[in-house]
């Protein structure tokens, strides 16, 4: 299954890699409580699911983050929104199963919502528009 979010906050890649670590996950997503531990892009957090591992990567046009011990195979990508839509944030969850129970389905589309809610507030001053590349999606080099 698929969640999707888009704010209308411009960001560019680069601010996003920057910002978006394992560390300061709860200032990001208020699903997200507490951070138990972190080394680098790994860790372990305590979120609405529980205590998990997590992971970080850094991808084109932003970051990705799994919980790779999560039953469901949950990962979320946080990126620029590229071509067709750079003047956006995306954020983009995903579990490896093609449906699921409704009261799980609720706290991953309130999970990708308190992403979103957390970029915007965090992001509102960010770089503006005209500053990202309408092709690349970002003010950076390929």
């Amino acid at each position: 299954m698929e969640f999707f979010a888009t704010t209308r906050v411009a960001a560019n890649a680069n601010q996003l890699q920057e910002q978006l670590t394992v560390e300061r996950l709860p200032h990001w997503c208020a699903s997200i409580d507490t951070v138990l531990e972190h080394a680098g892009d790994q860790g372990r957090v305590y979120c609405v699911w529980g205590e998990f591992a997590v992971q970080r990567e850094v991808i084109r046009g932003g970051v990705r983050f799994t919980l790779p011990g999560c039953p469901n195979a949950l990962a979320w990508t946080v990126t620029t929104g590229l071509p067709p839509d750079p003047g956006a944030v995306v954020i983009h969850c995903t579990i490896n199963r093609p449906d699921h129970d409704p009261d799980f389905i609720e706290t991953i589309e309130v999970f990708v919502d308190d992403w979103r809610e957390g970029i915007e507030n965090a992001l509102s001053v960010s770089v503006s528009a005209e500053q990202v590349d309408p092709v690349r999606g970002s003010t950076d080099s390929p």
